[in-house]
């Protein structure tokens, strides 16, 4: 069983990646849970996964990586139970720092080598992101096992480049791919870097 977790900032298109990831699975006739924390009191994205027919749990009002993280372990061991999935996404909150989503997953049931994550930078809000929280950001970020820069086809000219230098400047080591979740650009290349 493989476990990724997407990491980034509020509003920088996890969700519509988690579904293009999950649609992904399913073509390849994978089971896949999905685990939602949602930060609101409006449980929008776990309602919208569940109507397109997923197996998704969602965690509300509150971070998975602190104030539910009882809670997260305790879901995850169900799904792994109940549903028995090839694939589980988790989709933390834009304020969760996802290596420590990680190190729940790893004590609760996964080999660290079976859990990622994927970082989520949104190349229309970046700049202002980081002036504003470049330490929180570059902490999501830390553990990341590949990055993508999101939101591809809002991109101005010169952005995706400014983006991916900075990024490879901080993290010389790490992937960084530019994708749009809500065109599909370069997502067939993402696939090829999941498992």
């Amino acid at each position: 069983m493989y476990v990724y977790i997407l990491g980034g900032f509020l509003g920088s298109g996890k969700t519509t990646l988690l579904m293009k990831i999950a649609s992904m699975y399913a073509k390849r006739g994978l089971k896949t849970a999905i685990v939602v924390n949602e930060s609101g009191s409006v449980g929008v994205d776990g309602a919208t996964l569940k109507a397109e027919g997923y197996d998704a749990v969602e965690l509300p009002d509150g971070c998975i990586c602190c104030s539910l993280s009882g809670t997260l372990q305790s879901a995850l061991k169900s799904i792994k139970r109940d549903i028995d999935p090839d694939i589980i996404i988790i989709e933390p909150t834009g304020l969760a720092l996802p290596h420590k989503v990680k190190d729940l997953v790893r004590v609760s049931m996964i080999d660290d080598d079976d859990t990622f994550i994927i970082g989520v930078a949104d190349v229309q809000r970046f700049e202002d992101l980081i002036k504003k929280k470049e330490q929180f950001f570059k902490m999501q970020m830390s553990k990341a096992d590949f990055i993508l820069i999101n939101k591809l086809d809002l991109a101005k000219p010169g952005q995706i480049e400014e983006v991916t230098s900075w990024l490879k400047q901080e993290y010389p080591d790490k992937p960084v791919m530019a994708i749009s979740a809500k065109t599909d650009e370069n997502i067939d290349k993402l696939y090829e870097m999941m498992r």
